[in-house]
């Protein structure tokens, strides 16, 4: 019995540490608990927060100096949310160019001998 409330209660804490923080509603103490994100970054968080609250991931990270596509995501995995919503990156599928041309097929040993 001790041992599943020692149990309960590792997972409750576990759970509490790794809670999600909302770039919206956070004070700047919950946004300096983000590894990365210190009093500067956070007070320029906050200033941009009162001219309105972000959009999105691409808002926060074209209004936040000091935030590019690579902090956003450690800020995400750290827990921090736009919205409830966690940084998904847009380059990470690569694109193709258009200049690109495919490769011919090469024809296989059986339609050689054909």
């Amino acid at each position: 019995m001790l041992k599943k409330i020692l149990t309960l209660l590792v997972m409750l804490y576990a759970t509490a540490c790794f809670a999600a923080v909302d770039v919206n509603k956070a004070n700047a103490a919950e946004l300096d608990s983000i590894k990365g994100i210190g009093p500067a970054i956070s007070t320029r968080i906050l200033d941009e927060r009162k001219k309105s609250n972000f959009k999105d991931w691409s808002d926060f990270i074209s209004r936040v100096k000091g935030v590019g596509e690579s902090n956003a995501a450690k800020f995400s995995g750290q827990g921090l949310t736009v919205n409830g919503a966690t940084f998904k990156s847009a380059t990470l599928a690569p694109t193709a160019k258009k200049d690109d041309k495919a490769e011919p097929a090469k024809p296989t040993a059986s339609a050689a001998k054909k």
